[in-house]
């Protein structure tokens, strides 16, 4: 199990880099590629194994796309099934000993964060133009302040949200898992935090990705 707080890092060009969550980025992304070709490669009428788990999860996203996102929404969806499929991976790998989730990492959930709010001022710029500048000063000039803190605090929350909580789970069970080294009664709340640490790792994956639609939705919507 990776140690709590020790990261192995390297300095490029006056930036420092994570190398352990480098790594496991990467190889999250490896596995969502791999899931995907795993789905694909032999489409069946009637769905099974990982063709199946996929289907469930994408036909699940494009229902909330289509309630919270509009029509437009769809254009977003492999984005949003992307954004899930990377969180969900992230989220649990973490919860293998001696692996750490690539979300436990604020330049991780932050990366991400600012991603997404990022595409919903580019997008609300491109379908509503004027009219998403001027919603802004709604409904009086002087609220633009109070609107602009409003958009600073959604990309903090988001990947402090993510953050905090994937963060907290780990090294609680980095220090369950310690604990049992001697007193074998630890076994139990050790395995029962580690069930209870892949529900919150499922539900936060979840949240991040309907925050994201909310806000994707509000730049897609015909309404001013």
């Amino acid at each position: 199990m990776h140690e709590i707080g020790v990261r192995e890092t390297v300095q490029f060009l006056g930036l420092t880099f994570n190398i352990e969550t480098l790594k496991m980025t990467w190889l999250v992304m490896g596995i969502v590629i791999l899931i995907s070709i795993l789905a694909t490669r032999n489409l069946k009428a009637v769905p099974s194994g990982w063709q199946n788990f996929v289907e469930i999860i994408v036909t699940w996203l494009h229902g909330q796309i289509d309630g919270m996102m509009g029509k437009r929404g769809r254009m977003l969806a492999p984005f949003i099934v992307g954004l899930f499929m990377f969180l969900l991976t992230s989220n649990l790998i973490g919860l293998i000993p001696t692996f750490a989730s690539p979300t436990n990492d604020l330049n991780t959930t932050l990366g991400l964060a600012l991603l997404v709010v990022v595409t919903v001022h580019l997008l609300g710029l491109y379908f509503k133009r004027g009219h998403y500048i001027a919603h802004f000063f709604q409904p009086f000039a002087p609220f633009v302040v109070i609107n602009m803190i409003e958009e600073i605090a959604k990309p903090i929350t988001l990947a402090f949200r993510l953050f905090g909580n994937i963060l907290a789970g780990e090294i609680l069970i980095i220090v369950l898992l310690r604990l049992t080294e001697n007193p074998f009664w630890m076994t139990i709340p050790s395995v029962a935090w580690l069930g209870f640490s892949t529900f919150i790792s499922c539900v936060h994956a979840v949240i991040f990705t309907m925050l994201s639609m909310a806000y994707l939705g509000n730049a897609l919507k015909e309404s001013h």
